[in-house]
């Protein structure tokens, strides 16, 4: 009886070893395909690169400050361009020759090169005996037209008493109307030599409101009528003239849209105005006139591009400055304006020239993009990988 309850509790130890073993076999093996996964997953796992931004974030002071230019781009090849050297001059409303009315000494000097002046500000004092000779007979002209009219009155009177005969009114009324013009003739001739009203000198003013930019005269200097004295100019009203060929001026025509690139960077947007029929003799070439916006300094040399809107090679490419273009990870970028700042806008460029390069794809009309110190921006952006990591 003994043995058979031993035999039958070695059994039961026996079939519990057996449980227990198969639980921690099962439990290993499953555990084992998940850990083999994990190791597995951890080798080959692809190890994420550092990569560049495409943003960069700067406010419009920031970009001011920087230097940074910008330009509106728009549809037309290279073969479209006209690319011509110009100069900025005044207009023949933005500038203005000063001169002396009457012979004389100069008196007063009261501005300098440099200053700003008003239209009818006076610049100079001239001293001059024609100025006398000027306001003495305004005066003489006066006082003939006095008499002459309190003749006429006189005999207007006499008349319609029946009194004096209708020959003698006619003549009265002949020479108030000589005395008359014989007074304005003289206030006219006064007022524009600008005569003081001490009749002494004559007033030396400006006809427009500008800049004195050239002074050809000294304080005590005796100068002719009609001398030069000062020039003055006003550098919102001016004119670009550039030179073209005469196969590119058969192509333009007024109104077509210009571009001018200024020494600074910047770039204006200006209209053909009109386009001298003729060559000049010694460059044989015809000058094209832009009427342009904003102050520019006269005498200043730019470059414009012009942009004929009929005739002549088209395309739909877009050309922007070699500048814009900057080479970002071994790929051709140029920097968009946006709202916050510029993106990295990935490019196919195609050819090159004058300074200008084709933009094939990636690049929509109408954007606007960096020029003139656009590698800043590509800077920036290395920095904000570096940052980064």
């Amino acid at each position: 009886m003994m043995n058979d309850k031993r035999l039958i509790g070695g059994v039961a130890a026996v079939a519990i070893v057996a449980a227990l073993g198969g639980f921690g076999i099962a439990r290993w093996t499953e555990d084992e395909p998940a850990a083999t996964e994990a190791a597995n997953g951890a080798a080959t796992a692809p190890v994420e690169e550092d990569k560049v931004p495409d943003t960069v974030t700067m406010t419009a002071q920031a970009v001011q400050q920087a230097g940074i230019a910008t330009e509106t781009i728009n549809l037309g090849g290279l073969g479209s361009e006209i690319v011509a050297q110009a100069t900025v001059s005044a207009s023949p409303q933005g500038e203005a020759i000063v001169t002396a009315r009457a012979a004389g000494a100069v008196t007063r000097l009261l501005k300098r090169l440099g200053d700003p002046v008003r239209a009818g500000e006076t610049l100079a004092v001239v001293e001059s005996r024609d100025a006398a000779q000027f306001a003495a007979d305004r005066t003489a002209a006066a006082a003939k037209l006095t008499l002459a009219q309190k003749a006429l009155a006189r005999e207007q009177y006499l008349f319609r008493q029946k009194v004096s005969a209708r020959v003698d009114l006619e003549q009265a009324e002949a020479e108030a109307a000589s005395a008359a013009a014989e007074a304005r003739r003289a206030s006219v001739a006064a007022g524009a030599a600008r005569v003081t009203s001490d009749g002494r000198g004559v007033l030396v003013s400006s006809p427009i409101t500008g800049r004195v930019t050239s002074e050809n005269v000294s304080l005590g200097a005796y100068v002719q009528p009609e001398t030069e004295l000062m020039r003055v100019a006003d550098a919102s009203k001016i004119q670009i003239e550039a030179a073209v060929g005469p196969t590119d001026a058969q192509r333009l025509s007024p109104g077509d849209r210009a571009i001018i690139e200024l020494p600074d960077g910047r770039t204006v947007e200006g209209r053909v105005r009109a386009v001298t029929p003729g060559l000049a003799n010694d460059t044989r070439s015809a000058t094209a006139v832009l009427d342009v916006s904003g102050s520019l300094q006269p005498g200043l040399g730019v470059r414009v591009r012009l942009l004929p809107s009929g005739g002549g090679t088209t395309s739909n490419a877009i050309v922007v400055p070699e500048d814009a273009v900057q080479t970002l990870e071994g790929r051709d970028i140029v920097f968009v304006r946006t709202a916050q700042g510029f993106k990295a806008q990935s490019i196919t460029i195609g050819q090159r020239s004058n300074g200008r390069v084709e933009i094939l794809k990636g690049l929509a009309a109408g954007s606007q993009v960096a020029t003139k110190n656009a590698f800043l921006l590509k800077a920036e952006l290395g920095k904000g990988a570096g940052e980064e990591e």
